[in-house]
């Protein structure tokens, strides 16, 4: 792969939160925001507006909650995490259209956009899988 594939290959494969909220205003129903981000419950006190809560380690026994005729845009922690880009290889691998979103919950903090406190019951999915930041 030269590097204009390879950047050709990386935009079509991610979002900036920009372009995610541009893409929502335009076609609300056309994507799912998915936190996949694991780590213990005293750091993931909230997560981006409206994002469904699936940690990586349980994609596999949730699949099937996930829709296939969507475009299902991951996040994780910050540009060093990698759980989102393993969870959209998973996600991929099963038929999904799945795209990270650049920089996840800290350059969507930056950029001021909104987020919610995680309840309880959201608050509480634990993970096996150690975040490996």
């Amino acid at each position: 792969m030269n590097r204009i594939e390879y950047f050709k290959a990386r935009l079509e494969a991610n979002m900036s939160p920009m372009e995610y909220r541009n893409a929502i205003k335009d076609f609300p129903e056309g994507y799912v925001l998915i936190d996949v981000r694991v780590g213990p419950n005293e750091m993931k006190k909230e997560k981006l507006q409206g994002a469904l809560v699936m940690p990586l380690d349980q994609i596999p026994n949730r699949i099937d909650e996930l829709p296939k005729e969507k475009t299902l845009v991951l996040y994780c922690w910050d540009t060093w995490c990698t759980l989102a880009a393993k969870a959209a290889i998973l996600l991929l691998e099963n038929g999904f259209n799945a795209k990270e979103l650049y920089g996840g919950l800290a350059a969507w903090k930056t950029l001021g956009l909104p987020t919610e406190e995680l309840g309880s019951n959201q608050n509480s999915l634990t993970s096996s899988v150690n975040c490996e930041c």
